[in-house]
């Protein structure tokens, strides 16, 4: 088999791995699947450049002196126009088949963008909390600041968004004049009951132990420590932010009620945490008013 052949089969090769990548991806991606044609793609159009490089590019001629050997003219003028006519053909053929192996594989490379998904806009700073909602436990039950006991610790969510991982709050009642908190979260700790986001600002685990003899949350993934009475201030461990406090104050019933949502995004620390979705600066003033709804 020619040259010539052979470069235009692993070209073929290519285009049709690639194509075939694209079609397993949208018809739900088979990961070990994909991995197999896309080196199958890489390495027949690597392979293929090579041997065109190899064996069809024009290479210096060196040659040594010897005795001239004749042909006429008319042979001469066949054998050349032959060969430049074969050669022209040649070369079309193979830049079309390398445009098309290239293009496939391009489309192929692209097809990852189409599971980036939507940009996030305002999610990463905005959680169920709203003004006016009641806090309540897992199974919906509101609840009054006498309902816990000092040092008793409980995951509470808001009103009608009961399950929200976002939204997940750390309860605890301490006693009022332990609580060292400044502005206004001074004002949100309703008979010593204060709120903590519950995920952690480290990694994103959820921040379920309370150490009451020092009064301090506790990450168990990575140990980040939390103290209660001084805003949730990291104490130790890799976190280096607060957990976000919950506004919180009690409704004309007695049933602790949010005041806003979290004055600062929750969890982990990302690239544009001091701003928001429409540039805006957050400032951490503890005024819950720019948060609520």
């Amino acid at each position: 088999m020619s040259a010539t052949r052979w470069i235009g089969g692993l070209f073929g090769l290519s285009l049709l791995a690639s194509l075939g990548l694209v079609a397993v991806y949208l018809f739900g991606g088979q990961a070990q699947i994909e991995g197999l044609l896309l080196g199958l793609a890489l390495g027949a159009l690597g392979t293929g450049i090579v041997v065109w490089a190899i064996r069809l590019l024009d290479a210096p001629e060196i040659s040594e002196e010897r005795h001239r050997l004749g042909s006429p003219p008319e042979t001469r003028a066949e054998v050349v126009g032959t060969a430049q006519l074969e050669q022209i053909g040649r070369r079309t053929f193979l830049v079309r088949m390398l445009l098309g192996a290239g293009g496939a594989l391009a489309a192929a490379l692209a097809i990852p963008v189409f599971s980036l998904g939507p940009a996030p806009g305002r999610e990463l700073f905005q959680t169920p909390w709203r003004a006016g909602l009641r806090i309540v436990t897992g199974d919906g039950t509101p609840l009054r600041p006498d309902d816990l006991g000092l040092n008793t610790v409980r995951t509470v969510f808001p009103e009608g968004a009961i399950g929200s991982h976002d939204a997940a709050t750390v309860l605890i009642r301490v006693r009022p004049s332990d609580l060292q908190l400044d502005g206004r979260a001074s004002e949100w700790t309703p008979e010593g009951c204060v709120g903590y986001s519950k995920i952690c600002t480290h990694a994103g685990c959820p921040v379920g132990l309370y150490r009451a003899e020092d009064q301090a949350l506790l990450c168990p993934c990575h140990q980040s420590t939390f103290d209660v009475l001084r805003g949730a201030v990291p104490t130790f461990g890799p976190a280096a932010r607060r957990l976000p406090q919950l506004p919180m104050g009690v409704d004309d019933e007695g049933y602790l009620v949010a005041l806003g949502d979290f004055p600062e995004p929750v969890g982990p620390s990302f690239w544009n945490l001091t701003h928001d979705a429409d540039g805006g600066e957050v400032v951490d003033d503890g005024d819950p008013a720019e948060h609520s709804e």
